[in-house]
């Protein structure tokens, strides 16, 4: 990914404001091709080169951040995550510009190049930074609402372009919620493991099969979690679209 993106980017797009770089195929490739010699048996589902899950399955999105990547804008990860069935066991995120690995396993905590991690604590909307990511399969409209909404509320809000680390950013305190009225399985799966050991609280996202599908995304301190229900509920599993 660094050599890739120090040499400069060519990319295509898969659909509106959905960038493809050489870099994706690669990445998930290499990481495929090792995890597979050490674990034979187990299922891959990768952002770029699909695939079903079984009863252990890796999920790995190459790039998160690929419009930063393609960009020359140095926010984007790896991330990567195991479940067993339906059951999140390890969520590995890596930023290669920064050199920060995050990582969890379930019951074990999280940490930051070996640091423990553990969200800000905010109770406060008034003082909270939410950061909203954004998708092309949700009206624009709903995300304006979302956003008024939370600005109304009185807290601050950021953009930065990468799912996954929005989700790191969470559990190591950096940012006190994020939400997402559309995410794809591979960008948020490790990342929700990384909040939920880091002592903060997210939506079950692998409700209404949200693994194959994709799902809303919330995820926040324990204190924010009902302020921040009430303010997405529209757009969260099992809540109509309004």
């Amino acid at each position: 990914m660094r050599r890739h993106f120090r040499a400069g980017i060519r990319f295509t797009f898969k659909g509106p404001q959905d960038f493809l770089t050489a870099a994706d195929r690669a990445v998930e490739r290499l990481v495929i091709r090792r995890l597979a010699k050490l674990f034979p048996e187990d299922s891959f589902i990768g952002e770029e080169g699909g695939g079903r899950g079984g009863a252990r399955t890796w999920v790995i999105d190459p790039i998160d951040g690929t419009a930063n990547f393609a960009r020359g804008v140095p926010h984007f990860c790896i991330s990567l995550a195991f479940l067993e069935g339906e059951e999140l066991q390890v969520g590995v995120i890596y930023d290669p510009i920064l050199d920060e690995l995050f990582v969890a396993r379930a019951g074990k905590g999280a940490t930051l190049n070996g640091r423990r991690l553990r969200v800000s604590g905010e109770s406060s909307l008034k003082r909270a930074i939410v950061e909203l990511g954004w998708s092309t399969r949700r009206p624009a409209t709903l995300y304006a609402r979302n956003l008024l909404r939370i600005l109304g509320a009185g807290a601050s809000f950021r953009r930065s372009g990468s799912g996954a680390l929005g989700m790191a950013y969470v559990a190591a305190g950096r940012s006190d919620g994020y939400f997402e009225p559309h995410i794809n399985a591979w960008d948020v799966l490790a990342g929700i493991l990384l909040v939920r050991e880091a002592g903060g609280w997210s939506s079950d996202f692998l409700a209404d099969d949200g693994l194959r599908r994709g799902n809303a995304i919330l995820a926040c301190t324990p204190a924010l979690r009902a302020p921040l229900q009430r303010l997405t509920k529209s757009a969260l599993p099992g809540a109509r679209h309004r």
